[in-house]
């Protein structure tokens, strides 16, 4: 019979929650994960993919703090790509294509193997609370569990709808059922939601598309791995290419003839939708004098014949998606196996809760995911694990844990939640992050590790690793930097046979690396005895850019510095911002609802003025 106390109880088993409750029952909490369907435990309603802009340097950060994502999305990976390589390390970020079934399953098997762990099927509909405290939560067939700490990770299954054309139902992703009750709860407990919007593209059987008439889209090869863990790779021939295809004129028109066939234009969709990602009518309406979209055809399954139509994600009616996708070069006879929906669902003002992801209300009540108004599988995990140390840390009364911006894309996302707030899906861009060559592709275990390893979630074999990994980094860059390539003929003749530009004189060994033609083999040839430090592929990688981009890197660092010191002034929860002299009305009613926990915080939120954040530091000295 089951154990009805548990520590830490995690509500949904998507990708917030996953992390979630592997952080809590990594960490040493007896972990209670409810989820509506065990078999969709980390399931991939949209694209089966992992990574992106910005969002794959989140998954590296998740790796590096001890999470499940980047690990798993190694093992099985249909296809994997580094992007933007034409551009600085700042912006390069991984993107792999996964197994729609594959990936989930070794999720759930990882899952099944963590001691603390219980995983049990049921609908939450309320939580169990008294004095702003939650201390439980009561499922669908009545039975209650209790526990120190809870953690929403819902996703878009409260109240979700499904809306198509000229219908809408009641239904959650994938063809899942909705989650219903809690949202009532949260409304009566004064907590404050919203509807938001989602959507999907049809799925297409690979065996009535002609790929002939698109452009293949091979994936690299390499060491390109999400987790610091695996330093093996797959090779071209075991991966499966994607097609790039556009749209047409054709394809524009029967969009535009068919607006009222779109709940998005018949007046059916009330929420608001992600920006970043419209649907293919909100293209052709929002961007008329574009001729044509780019889409992308991707695999779901590598044995499989379904195939994702990326960049097609509509609420059209299904006759009109049909001409849609026929009216494609190369799918004039396309077969459908799954049509695209647009989908609603509640979610939780984002002045709710706070950095910690704590529900500024009560005590022992957190949040994670896309209830907190977010998009994305990365963005969820990112948050998920978040949400998990710090609900850890406060039943063990410990410090919360904030990352702050210089210091990962997660602490950027969290920070531009609390202060900005959202009224779109939230999804994280490298445009966003203001340091983003301090919080690159290649150095996340140099920024997270040792936090991992100090709240346990790294064990001590891999932070042993880490440390001598980074005692060679250093002894490394401290060589270059301190030894000199002298104007002598056998090192003028390497030059030249490598088709390297000459040097003229003594030159030191890292300044000869920061050109760009150099790359650390070029410093292998020339200083044979370095071969016997053995620096590992990825660390080779860590170097170069640290030589390479040393200059831009040190300006960025002295501006975090410089207001870093904003984010050790901390305030009080319970200060009275209403009624504080000197303070804009605006910024009156703006830090009373999100109630900052520092005087950085507080000066990023919109409408509070520097002459604010003054005030705000003037009553700090004087109350202290």
């Amino acid at each position: 019979m089951i154990d009805h106390n548990f520590d830490i109880i995690v509500v949904g088993g998507g990708h917030a929650g996953v992390e979630a409750a592997h952080a809590t029952s990594k960490m040493g909490a007896k972990t209670l994960l409810v989820t509506l369907n065990k078999k969709m435990i980390a399931n991939m309603p949209c694209n089966p993919s992992i990574g992106g802009s910005a969002k794959g340097i989140v998954v590296r950060e998740v790796d590096a703090l001890g999470g499940l994502m980047g690990y798993v999305a190694d093992l099985k990976r249909l296809q994997v790509k580094m992007l933007n390589t034409g551009k600085g390390p700042g912006v390069q970020c991984l993107r792999m294509q996964e197994d729609k079934h594959i990936y989930p399953s070794l999720i759930q098997e990882a899952l099944n193997q963590i001691d603390n762990l219980t995983i049990y099927e049921g609908m939450v509909t309320s939580l169990i609370y008294s004095n702003h405290e939650v201390k439980g939560v009561i499922l669908e067939d009545g039975q209650a569990f209790y526990s120190k700490a809870t953690i929403l990770a819902n996703g878009t299954y409260l109240e979700s709808q499904i809306l198509r054309g000229h219908d809408k139902f009641s239904g959650g992703p994938d063809g899942e059922r909705p989650a219903h009750g809690l949202s009532s709860c949260l409304v009566d407990m004064g907590i404050d939601i919203f509807r938001l919007k989602t959507g999907t593209p049809p799925r297409i059987d690979k065996n009535t598309i002609d790929f002939s008439l698109t452009d293949i889209q091979p994936g690299q090869e390499g060491y390109l791995n999400f987790s610091y863990l695996h330093q093996d790779y797959v090779t071209l021939d075991g991966q499966l290419p994607c097609y790039l295809l556009y749209t047409n004129l054709n394809t524009h028109e029967i969009i535009r003839s068919n607006l009222n066939e779109s709940a998005q234009f018949n007046g059916l969709v009330q929420a608001i939708g992600p920006r970043y990602c419209p649907s293919i009518e909100g293209k052709i309406v929002n961007f008329s004098d574009k001729e044509r979209h780019q889409l992308f055809l991707e695999p779901e399954f590598r044995d499989g014949d379904s195939i994702y139509l990326q960049g097609l994600a509509t609420s059209l009616s299904k006759e009109v998606q049909e001409k849609v996708v026929h009216s494609l070069p190369g799918l004039e006879n396309a077969k459908f196996l799954k049509y695209g929906y647009a989908i609603e669902y509640d979610a939780i003002k984002s002045y709710e809760f706070d950095a910690t992801l704590k529900i500024k209300k009560y005590q022992g009540l957190y949040v994670a995911g896309q209830i907190m108004g977010t998009s994305g599988y990365e963005e969820a995990a990112g948050l998920g694990i978040m949400a998990g140390i710090n609900a850890f840390n406060y039943i063990n009364n410990k410090e919360p844990f904030i990352l702050r911006r210089n210091e990962s894309y997660i602490g950027v996302m969290i920070d531009d939640i609390v202060t900005k707030g959202v009224d779109e899906p939230y999804r994280l861009l490298s445009s966003r992050a203001e340091y983003r060559l301090l919080l690159r592709h290649d150095n996340a275990d140099r920024r997270l590790t040792k936090y991992g390893y100090n709240l346990g979630l790294i064990d001590q074999d891999r932070y042993d690793a880490f440390i001598e990994k980074e005692e060679k980094l250093s002894y490394v860059y401290n060589f270059l930097n301190n030894n000199y390539l002298s104007y002598k003929p056998g090192i003028l003749e390497y030059l030249k046979q490598n088709n390297l530009e000459p040097i003229h004189n003594s030159i030191k060994a890292s300044d000869l690396l920061k050109r760009t033609a150099v790359n650390y083999q070029n410093l292998l040839d020339l200083f044979p005895s370095l071969k016997e430090i053995n620096l590992p592929l990825y660390a080779i990688r860590q170097l170069e850019i640290l030589i390479k981009y040393e200059g831009y890197i040190k300006k960025q660092e002295d501006i975090a510095s410089s207001y870093a010191k904003f984010d050790n002034y901390k305030l009080d929860n319970n200060i009275d911002y209403l009624h504080m002299d000197g303070l804009a009305l605006e910024a009156r009613q703006k830090l009373d609802r999100i109630r900052p926990l520092t005087i950085g915080q507080a000066s990023r939120i919109s409408g509070v003025n520097p002459s604010d954040i003054s005030i705000l530091i003037l009553n700090l000295k004087k109350n202290k």
